[in-house]
């Protein structure tokens, strides 16, 4: 009899670690919504970094529902970022998105002009926001700037709506087209400009 309890314990508890496992991996991953011009750009930039589980296009920030590529009007391009706080803060993820945006352009960012494509945050909860805002100024303080030269919205997040399955991992699908418009856009010589050369 003690012998078939064993088992029956054993069982139960193995099923609860199978149950809760995932559930618990789940749990532990978070979310960030950035804008940072075109966001097949911030995408690349930002699905490499360790503990960054996904990266996904789409747009936010306007109240048009259901926009498309061709109709996203109020909206921005961006990449939300689901993460694993266990090994990349939320913080050290904002650090890598302000180096990989020009920090001084609220019109556009490099040759992609427009409402579409200017620098935003978009923070979840008030712990987002504080750090956003933690983070601003830092950046402030490193480049030696006043905070209000640095023209990158901090806003309340409202809504994601991803975007067209051809523009998920764009640069991975499509490199030599990719890496053509990144060069041609220059995106990477203004980073060396504002950031230096270690970007």
């Amino acid at each position: 009899m003690n012998k078939i309890f064993r088992k029956v314990i054993v069982t139960f508890m193995l099923m609860q670690l199978l149950i809760l496992w995932p559930l618990q991996a789940f749990a532990e991953s978070e979310e960030a919504v950035f804008a940072g011009g075109c966001f097949w750009c911030l995408e690349h930039d930002l699905e490499k970094l360790d503990g960054v589980i996904s990266a996904e296009s789409g747009y936010s920030g306007g109240d048009l529902t259901n926009p498309t590529y061709e109709n996203h009007s109020g909206h921005q391009e961006v990449v939300r970022v689901s993460f694993d706080p266990n090994v990349i803060s939320y913080k050290d993820l904002l650090r890598q998105y302000w180096v990989n945006i020009d920090p001084f352009d609220d019109k556009g960012q490099f040759c992609d002009r427009g409402n579409s494509y200017k620098p935003v945050i978009f923070t979840s909860n008030q712990e987002q926001e504080g750090d956003a805002k933690e983070i601003q100024k830092n950046i402030s303080v490193a480049l030696n700037i006043p905070l209000d030269k640095l023209k990158v919205d901090i806003i309340d997040f409202k809504s994601f709506w991803i975007a067209e399955k051809y523009h998920q991992d764009y640069a991975v699908k499509n490199p030599l087209k990719y890496n053509f418009y990144r060069t041609s856009c220059g995106r990477d010589n203004r980073l060396k400009k504002v950031w230096g050369e270690n970007n």
